[in-house]
């Protein structure tokens, strides 16, 4: 049997795309080296089609998170990773083939979900750590995950899947969904980014004042829905006994993160919700409690708050290097360190604190 015939999964996705673009033939980038072979591109291609609606825009869709082939996957519900990803980057006056870096970017999130093993989830956002398009003048320099608008959940032989669509966003954007959700603050930009279509050089949501207005309610009212918040500058410094004390045991933060923990500790424990910090070492669990205190647990620490110690811990987390403790909180202090923002050869663009 031809792997053509046997391209079950592969076949499900083109019928669906069928259905909103008929004829048109699209651009295909396929993978001459299979990724488990030792090639450098672990998806097994990309289609590009040409959209005029609402704007003129590039509509990338992948092929090789899910199962394109026959059923290896133990879960029978789901087809391989149980989504392929999409992505809409507007489209220049006379521009016939679609950008190579929008291309490589979406080969890196295959990158990243085959070589970690997380997977995207609509609703979900990644920090960029810089521009998404490299050596571009844009202020996008992360991605939000959201439903794409015109293609829904399929089922295919292989199990269902859903097509999750890639945004662009900026820094300011990311940290509002960081402490609002980033559901709620794309709907709040949609007459700006109009099918959350990516814009190199549009602005910030967030100049547009009835969003800032949007987000402010929304936190306000719901909280945050960052339960977990992964962490690089993070760590757990226990404190050393003395002849006639013992020093406090030390929370190190970035100072990137700082103001962002400090509006999720808000969001979060004021709500009765636990917000997690995760490191590469430690994980750090903050919750809601009338007693102020910390425990120890291996590599797990909590920490238990009450509104004011929320309140006073809220105020004194910013981005500046600094160390202080809490009034409350007994046997423990916090550290900001300075963080250091690197491109890819490694060198320091960026200091923060």
């Amino acid at each position: 049997m031809s792997e053509e015939l046997t391209a079950v999964g592969w076949d499900a996705i083109d019928q669906a795309l069928r259905q909103v673009y008929s004829e048109q033939e699209p651009m295909h980038y396929g993978t001459m080296i299979p990724y488990s072979l030792g090639g450098q591109d672990p998806l097994d291609g990309i289609s590009v089609y040409k959209s005029e609606t609402p704007i003129p825009h590039w509509h990338f869709v992948t092929y090789g998170f899910s199962e394109l082939y026959e059923k290896e996957f133990d879960n029978q519900e789901y087809s391989g990773y149980g989504f392929e990803l999409t992505f809409r980057l507007v489209r220049n006056e006379n521009e016939e083939e679609p950008p190579a870096w929008a291309l490589n970017l979406l080969q890196n999130m295959g990158r990243y979900v085959f070589n970690s093993g997380n997977v995207f989830r609509v609703g979900d956002y990644l920090d960029a750590n810089g521009p998404i398009c490299l050596d571009a003048d844009t202020q996008l320099t992360a991605l939000a995950f959201t439903y794409d608008p015109q293609l829904a959940e399929i089922n295919t032989p292989n199990g269902k899947m859903e097509f999750i669509q890639m945004v662009g966003i900026s820094e300011d954007e990311l940290e509002a969904m960081q402490t609002w959700n980033t559901l709620g603050v794309l709907e709040a930009g949609i007459e700006q980014i109009p099918s959350y279509i990516t814009d190199l050089t549009r602005n910030s949501l967030l100049q547009n004042q009835e969003v800032v207005a949007a987000v402010e309610h929304g936190m306000e009212e719901d909280g945050s829905n960052t339960g977990f918040l992964f962490v690089d500058q993070l760590a757990w410094e226990i404190g050393k006994k003395g002849w006639f004390n013992k020093q406090s045991n030390v929370i190190q933060l970035g100072a990137k993160q700082a103001e962002v923990i400090s509006k999720l500790l808000r969001g979060r424990i004021l709500k009765d919700k636990n917000l997690s910090l995760v490191g590469q070492q430690i994980t750090i669990q903050f919750k809601a409690d009338s007693q102020v205190g910390y425990r120890e647990d291996g590599q797990e620490i909590t920490i238990s708050l009450n509104r004011a110690a929320v309140e006073e811990l809220s105020q004194k987390l910013v981005p500046q290097e600094s160390q202080f403790t809490v009034s409350s909180l007994a046997g423990v202090s916090f550290q900001i360190l300075k963080t250091h923002i690197k491109n890819q050869e490694g060198a320091v663009v960026k200091t923060i604190g």
